[in-house]
């Protein structure tokens, strides 16, 4: 989920070949929800800002993981295992 345009998801779904639907959170509705639309700082500029997550939601509409403050790279492989 990104608070960036449904244009700039199309972008990265294609350059990535992603095979699923991204989800867009323009208005950060679902971020705040989830507890994840925080304030940020870079440079010392503090700002609004999705902080790095995933969530896992099984076919029942449960969340079957929440991870929070992950890395990239270790983000997909905790993913996958909670889909196994």
């Amino acid at each position: 989920m990104s608070a960036q345009t449904g244009r700039n998801h199309q972008k990265f779904k294609t350059k990535f070949n992603l095979p699923f639907t991204l989800l867009v959170d323009e208005e950060h509705a679902i971020a705040e929800a989830y507890g994840v639309w925080v304030e940020k700082s870079m440079y010392g500029k503090k700002y609004m800002g999705v902080e790095r997550s995933h969530f896992v939601i099984d076919e029942h509409g449960n969340l079957a993981q929440t991870a929070i403050k992950v890395k990239p790279e270790q983000s997909v492989a905790e993913a996958l295992s909670a889909l196994d």
